[in-house]
């Protein structure tokens, strides 16, 4: 899901907060609904935050984690699967779609082939052959529900109607997909909101994503004035995958923030401490990251309930909530 798919960002915004203020006025919509959550990927806040909405909605919930309670799948069509794949996702996929209504998928990119990735080639297999509405628990190119997370969270705490937003990438030890700060950028500026993204040369991100933003290679200066500090890792687009050797001194401290003494940080989560982020920081009033994974559970229940109420529109049933 990203921002073409909901007609009004505001909107979505603004029944997610309404939800939060008001969690039972959504209670039991989709009693008699079930919803499969399924992960390839390791999962805490996502896994939780989902499965209480949909509770908390009145659907039946089951999890399916395919790395450890499931066969290994075979995704190529015309494979002679006379290997290590004991399942074709036409068989695997149609199954979870005949037991539940709505199915979520948490796939993460291999970052070996950025055509497979970028054409979101597992997620749409999943759809073709469930043949039912899929959730985004996030996929190789987004995260839709944790940037709608975060834009619950800035709206609950800026001062601001336009905020300056910085993305500024950070140091890691391993290569991360670009699935957040791709999905961050796409949803701020679909709020309109001022966003500077900053990164070393050579860690562009999607364009497609970021058409609209101010991007720089000089940290100090996307810092200056802003009000919303985003820290996150990504790999390389070119070469595809690559994880950016060096970077150390991007580590965000209390020190490089002089020039924003009013910026809260956000990160999505899970954090290297003092590789990504500083423990003065994580630790300080500024950290906005427990808020952030709080907010996730209303994120998935504003998108829930829109997916229930679309589902009983097309049986014909009346929409109390």
């Amino acid at each position: 899901m990203g921002t073409a798919d909901v007609s009004d960002v505001q909107q979505l915004l603004d029944e997610a907060l309404n939800l939060k203020a008001d969690p039972q006025s959504a209670a039991d919509i989709g009693a008699g609904l079930k919803l499969g959550l399924v992960f390839l990927n390791p999962s805490l806040r996502t896994r939780l935050s989902t499965e209480m909405a949909a509770k908390n909605l009145g659907m039946d919930v089951q999890v399916l984690n395919m790395s450890s309670d499931a066969w290994a799948m075979e995704f190529e069509e015309g494979a002679i699967m006379n290997a290590d794949k004991a399942e074709h996702i036409k068989e695997a996929a149609g199954v979870i779609g005949r037991y539940f209504d709505i199915i979520g998928l948490r796939s993460f990119p291999g970052l070996k082939d950025r055509d497979a990735d970028d054409e979101e080639r597992i997620f749409k297999a999943f759809e073709k052959y469930t043949a039912k509405p899929m959730l985004s628990l996030e996929s190789a190119t987004r995260h839709p529900l944790q940037s709608l997370a975060d834009l619950i969270t800035i709206a609950e705490h800026s001062k601001k109607k336009r905020p300056k937003i910085a993305l500024t990438w950070a140091p890691h030890v391993k290569a991360l997909p670009q699935a957040v700060p791709h999905s961050f950028a796409e949803w701020m500026l679909a709020a309109c909101h001022e966003l500077h993204i900053v990164h070393p040369p050579g860690l562009e991100l999607d364009p497609s994503f970021t058409d609209g933003a101010i991007i720089t290679h000089n940290q100090e200066e996307a810092l200056e004035d802003a009000d919303f500090i985003y820290v996150k890792n990504w790999s390389m687009r070119e070469p595809y995958g690559k994880a950016y050797e060096g970077g150390a001194d991007w580590l965000l401290t209390e020190d490089k923030l002089k020039q924003a003494p009013e910026a809260k940080i956000m990160h999505c989560l899970p954090v290297r401490r003092n590789v990504e982020l500083s423990d003065e920081l994580l630790d300080s009033p500024r950290s906005l990251v427990l808020d952030q994974a709080e907010n996730r559970l209303w994120s998935a229940t504003a998108v829930l309930r829109r997916m229930i109420i679309e589902l009983h529109e097309k049986q014909g049933r009346t929409v109390g909530a």
